[in-house]
């Protein structure tokens, strides 16, 4: 079956595995089953778990997995309800995507794309907020936090004026027009579109997503699950910070105040080690085959086995 989806830095994701032993494997962002494929195919010791918030997302991947029907199972919801509730154990390996899916891009009536003829953005075609209402609802203020915030858009007072203003002749129906706003504001040059950071900033205010990022990470934390390895994958700064300032968190063996005199903690206190001081980036090859993977960012996290646990 063809995958509408290339799963970024696969070779890369199915290494930091290597060593997890028999259990569940998590895929929090199942997507069209790129990565839960894979990795089914090469470690048949695990049993697989996959979670999604987009029907067709589901649908597809349910198919693709038949043949490891056996071994897999599916939840609709986002990772970060979910994987607190799940009763499968033990998890040992635990993989998210938060990079938004090539076929959620493409598909132009998702209203993800540039060239849109809609304004949806959302993850769950049933939730209750989409794009639409965020452009055309949000005062000037909430605007200004978005693009600021979430699209660290240098122009971002600027940009939710002409918002403001082009709502107020009519109502903005589509991502295509929205674009054409941004380009009025953003100048052209470099790499990535006018629009590119806005978009980012209302598709991360319409469906959650650092929020849900904090919540798998604390669900992580609070050890709702005993996960062996945990691989995230990331796509832009403010993901990539929030987990590599997690990972700083659980590496630590010191919790002591920092302006304490000396250690009374007993310098034991860290739950695991990153696998790798520096995030694991897409190869020129990659790159070549799918250009998206180019800022995509793998960070890898151990855990060592709690006292009494074999």
């Amino acid at each position: 079956m063809e995958t509408p989806h290339i799963p970024v830095l696969l070779e890369e994701v199915l290494e930091s595995f290597s060593s997890v032993e028999e259990g569940y494997f998590v895929d929090c962002t199942l997507g069209y089953a790129g990565h839960s494929s894979e990795v089914l195919k090469k470690y048949v010791h695990l049993k697989h778990i996959g979670i999604d918030r987009d029907d067709e997302a589901l649908a597809f991947s349910k198919k693709r997995l038949e043949p490891f029907d056996n071994r897999s199972r599916l939840y609709k919801g986002t990772f970060a309800t979910v994987l607190p509730a799940l009763e499968e154990l033990p998890i040992t390996a635990l993989l998210a995507d938060f990079g938004v899916s090539s076929l959620q891009l493409d598909k132009k009536e998702r209203g993800f794309s540039f060239n849109s003829e809609t304004l949806d953005m959302r993850m769950d075609a049933s939730a209750p907020l989409s794009a639409y209402e965020v452009v055309n609802d949000y005062n000037k203020e909430q605007l200004e936090y978005i693009f600021d915030a979430y699209g660290e858009v240098r122009s971002y007072r600027k940009l939710a004026a002409a918002v403001i203003e082009a709502r107020a002749k009519a109502p903005i129906q589509s991502a295509k027009a929205l674009s054409e706003i941004a380009k009025q504001v953003i100048p052209a040059g470099g790499k990535i579109h006018p629009a590119t950071l806005m978009f980012q900033a209302i598709r991360i205010e319409v469906n959650n997503e650092l929020g849900e990022i904090e919540g798998l990470l604390d669900a992580i934390e609070a050890r709702h699950f005993k996960a062996e390895v945990v691989s995230l994958i990331t796509f832009h700064s403010l993901e990539d910070r929030l987990v590599k300032n997690r990972f700083k968190k659980w590496s630590l063996n010191c919790i002591c105040d920092p302006q304490a005199m000396r250690c009374t903690c007993g310098k034991d206190h860290a739950l695991g080690k990153a696998l790798s001081r520096k995030p694991v980036i897409a190869g020129k090859e990659e790159l070549k085959v799918n250009p998206r993977s180019r800022s995509a960012k793998l960070r890898s996290f151990k855990f060592k086995k709690s006292s009494g646990e074999k």
